[in-house]
């Protein structure tokens, strides 16, 4: 049946509310308006009311700020706000009348996140949250982890404790240590890395120079069940690669704290997996995104829809994960070469080849695009290609190759104009502008020696490397 597009059709007569985030560019105040320039260059025209009122960003532990009772000081030209309203259509065009105002700061060039203390104590708050919620305000013990909370810390009853999520949970309370220096937040990532090691990391294979991460435990009244084998839909009953590279994301940035040996030959053991098990030693080059529980084989037809495909995970997750952590805990060359390798491929076979700002995601074994796989199709990650344009720049301090063309193609395949690279190499550097690579444990060993805190990391067998 033939369908007809009336005149009436798509036609939009309701009501409907939305969120305008800009630049203030002119004020009316009087006649209870201003207008509003988006980052993307739209200009939109913000009715006031009565009803409206506005406030600051606030941290997590910050109290509701008021800024209606300042709005002439702070509803200015040039300062940034994100304004939540409704449009209403009238006279054939739509007036968008505010509710909720939420400013950047208080004066143009004013952003409350960039104060020194911001994210420091934005961090130390989301670590004793989940302190709490966890581990139900006692011992640090993982065996009371579950995957799923609720927004108030309370869990959902389910009993599963998925691999990845304990394993990016221990690199926050890392990250929260090395941000405040506070001890509980290294106990927890500690004590999160061994539950790792000792419970989820098999050895079966150790014979072979490798070890492998569960996808999870089913922590049961009458035990824990172990679960290889993922029970995501997208990747079911196989072992996913981005699975195993996020088993290693919590343990590395807590070894850049302790420098624990066990947790480097356990990583180099997970890389060994990678290259025994995912890498494609043909000329195609890569690194397969599943293999099967059974015999790790990357090409049996049992893997369906996840048969001999690579992507962005398999690929380029190691960097973010793990990768460059572990070579700012290491120095080690090979570490470098490995990230030079990844990049390399992400730079030559990722970019879309139909003029696309997005990179392809999906690929079939000789590297032509998948298109059909699964949810994604021919659909964009805007995550990703941010990620990916990320840790470009990242790379690309490490390895300068500005005056080539070696991922710059890639920066401008993702919306990345070459004026960004030195700004934002200064400001998103690879290597720390105090410390020459891998020295971040010797470092963090002698300021907790400093404290006199009760962790001293001197035991460890300290590196060559100076700070600089």
């Amino acid at each position: 049946m033939r369908s007809r597009k009336g005149p009436d059709m798509n036609q939009i007569d309701f009501t409907f509310s939305d969120t305008i985030a800009g630049y203030v560019t002119s004020v009316d105040l009087a006649n209870g308006v201003f207008s509003l320039k988006t980052p993307g260059d739209k200009v939109f025209e913000v009715k006031l009311t009565s009803a409206t009122f506005g406030e600051f960003i606030r941290n997590l532990s910050t109290s509701y700020q008021d800024a209606m009772g300042q709005l002439s000081t702070v509803l200015v030209p040039g300062n940034y706000v994100f304004a939540y309203g409704i449009y209403y259509p009238e006279d054939g065009d739509y007036k968008f009348e505010v509710k909720h105002l939420v400013f950047a700061g208080k004066k143009p060039g004013d952003f409350v996140f960039e104060k020194a203390d911001w994210w420091v104590n934005q961090v130390r708050e989301l670590g004793d949250f989940y302190i709490k919620a966890q581990f139900e305000g006692g011992e640090i013990d993982y065996s009371k982890y579950r995957t799923q909370l609720y927004l108030d810390g309370s869990k959902l009853g389910t009993t599963i404790q998925e691999t990845d999520t304990i394993s990016r949970t221990v690199y926050g309370f890392a990250s929260a240590y090395l941000m405040t220096g506070e001890d509980r937040f290294l106990e927890a990532a500690e004590k999160g890395t061994k539950y790792l090691q000792d419970k989820i990391c098999k050895r079966d294979k150790e014979s072979e120079g490798v070890v492998y991460w569960l996808h999870a435990l089913d922590v049961q009244p009458d035990g824990v069940k172990e679960v290889l084998g993922s029970l995501f839909g997208d990747d079911w009953n196989a072992v996913p690669a981005y699975e195993q590279i996020y088993a290693l994301a919590g343990p590395i940035q807590t070894y850049r704290i302790t420098g624990d040996p066990s947790v480097l030959a356990d990583t180099e053991k997970t890389i060994a997996l990678f290259n025994k098990y995912y890498k494609d030693y043909s000329e195609q080059g890569g690194y397969y995104s599943h293999v099967t529980v059974d015999t790790f084989d990357a090409k049996a037809e049992s893997l369906a829809h996840n048969q001999s495909r690579k992507n962005w995970n398999s690929v380029g997750d190691h960097a973010p994960a793990y990768l460059i952590n572990l070579y700012l805990a290491t120095g080690e060359q090979k570490y470098l070469d490995f990230l030079e390798e990844v990049f390399d491929i992400i730079e030559d076979k990722f970019p879309a080849k139909d003029g696309s700002p997005f990179v392809q995601e999906k690929f079939f074994d000789d590297w032509s695009a998948d298109q059909t796989w699964g949810w994604q199709q021919n659909r964009a990650v805007g995550g990703h290609d941010l990620k990916i344009a990320w840790n470009l720049m990242r790379m690309n301090s490490a390895l300068p190759r500005i005056n080539t063309s070696h991922w710059q193609r890639s920066s401008r395949t993702l919306c990345l104009p070459l004026r960004w690279t030195s700004s934002v190499v200064a400001g998103m550097t690879f290597l720390s502008d105090s410390l020459a690579p891998a020295n971040r444990i010797t470092a963090w060993r002698s300021t907790t020696a400093r404290r006199g805190g009760s962790r001293s990391r001197v035991s460890w067998p300290t590196s060559s490397w100076q700070v600089s």
